[in-house]
């Protein structure tokens, strides 16, 4: 097994960086409405600014590998009942992921 590179890291920071970016951009400009919804739910019940983008985040890479796993449009409908279920994350990216 092979040590992870200055390479790695650096495009694990840079699609850390553009997702969490997209969620405030989304969050910014109310699309999805799911998205500021979800922010503000969040924030309301205690959640840091991070930890709120960060799960944001998690989701929004969650559907947008299986769009491109499975070669399909962005199912908008399951990201934004995603955001809103928050913090529960579905349960389909519960499987496996124990880090």
């Amino acid at each position: 097994m092979s040590e992870p590179t200055d390479t790695d890291n650096d495009d694990e920071a840079f699609a850390e960086a553009t997702l969490t970016q997209a969620i405030e951009n989304q969050i910014e400009s109310g699309d999805p409405a799911a998205a500021k919804a979800t922010f503000n739910k969040l924030s309301l019940v205690g959640y840091e600014r991070e930890d709120i983008l960060n799960l944001m985040a998690h989701v929004l890479a969650f559907e947008v590998d299986n769009m491109l796993k499975e070669d399909r449009e962005f199912d908008r409908e399951w990201y934004e009942n995603a955001l809103r279920a928050l913090p529960e994350l579905p349960p389909e990216m519960d499987q496996g992921d124990d880090e």
